[in-house]
């Protein structure tokens, strides 16, 4: 895949952030957003006391406790990763109606400290479940498919996940 060099930032408007803002090694933060997950037909998340992780070039990655989740949607999947600022990954699948997608979300069982509010909090892939929401307004999934931003029209990019941007 080439690589491009790093792009040209977005600039924001009022009321925006352009991810190019945000820092590196990640930021954590509480938000008092309302997050919603819809997957098989069915609301299977909400929540008004999640957590977003900023990192420059992505967009926010929202972390939702387990209680937000309704009963039986959470199983854990096999496999895991590791990340250089949060630590080790645990991965689930998330099933409702007729919808299964294993290793759809992941969680930080036992994060690196400056991490420790998201112990145990998940986190999914928006382009692999129905819709996701923040404050009622529908995010695009970040592209490529490796990472798990969410996109609203509060954050600008360009993302990180587009087609040559690995280098970035």
């Amino acid at each position: 895949m080439p690589q491009r060099a790093r792009p040209q930032p977005v600039p924001p408007a009022p009321g925006q952030e352009s991810v190019w803002d945000y820092p590196r090694p990640p930021r954590l933060e509480r938000t008092p957003a309302t997050l919603e997950i819809w997957l098989g037909g069915e609301r299977i998340a909400r929540t008004t006391g999640g957590f977003r992780v900023l990192e420059t070039s992505h967009p926010p990655t929202y972390y939702l406790p387990k209680e937000a989740f309704a009963p039986g949607v959470l199983e854990r999947a096999p496999g895991g990763s590791v990340c250089e600022w949060k630590g080790e990954a645990t991965y689930w699948t998330l099933r409702a109606g007729d919808r299964v997608e294993e290793g759809a979300g992941w969680s930080y069982e036992q994060p690196t400290a400056p991490f420790a509010p998201v112990a145990g909090c998940v986190a999914v892939y928006a382009g692999r479940m129905d819709e996701c929401r923040v404050n009622g307004v529908r995010v695009t999934p970040q592209p490529g498919g490796f990472y798990g931003g969410w996109i609203t029209p509060e954050v600008v990019g360009p993302f990180k996940g587009e087609p040559g941007s690995w280098g970035w």
